[in-house]
């Protein structure tokens, strides 16, 4: 897919990217750095682009990030990827439903954006556990991590697209 990912248009290269980050001009970062020696480069390359963004650039990403426990909706690659990663922390638990609805609304109220944690494999618990905690971070701290968990997602997205990984 590395390969094919090279030989496309930089607008189509930028669009395929944005399934896995929805920041334009991370996007067209990564999409200008081709061609990469291997998908660790492209990860590397992603990393440096996620580091550039400004706030505006994270709060674009973020906007095509559903709220956990929410499933996103559509039927494109991002949407699909977005239900997979989430599907560990859908839960039958009506209680750590309820307190993980309740805290994303807490979050949402304090900090004016979606909570987002990279859940790929995360059960339900520790997810609430984990929103509970970065309840407690500033502005500056939870930015921060909002940051670094927005890498860890794109970092698996972009490996499972150049896999060839399309839902």
């Amino acid at each position: 897919m590395l390969q094919q990912f090279h030989a496309l248009p930089a607008e189509e290269a930028e669009r395929e990217l944005r399934a896995c980050c929805a920041a334009r001009d991370w996007a067209a970062q990564v999409a200008a750095g081709r061609p990469y020696a291997d998908v660790d480069a492209v990860c590397a390359a992603a990393d440096a682009a996620l580091a550039d963004l400004d706030w505006a650039g994270i709060t674009e990403a973020l906007a095509a990030h559903p709220r956990i426990g929410d499933r996103a909706g559509g039927t494109g690659r991002e949407a699909a990827w977005s239900r997979q990663e989430q599907e560990a922390a859908a839960t039958g638990d009506e209680a750590v439903r309820r307190e993980l609805a309740e805290a994303n609304a807490e979050y949402e109220r304090r900090f004016g954006r979606v909570f987002l944690i990279c859940a790929a494999g995360l059960p339900a618990a520790t997810i609430l556990g984990r929103l509970r905690e970065r309840l407690g971070h500033d502005e500056e701290t939870e930015r921060a991590v909002v940051r670094e968990e927005l890498r860890e997602i794109v970092r698996l997205r972009v490996r499972r697209w150049l896999a060839g990984e399309t839902r």
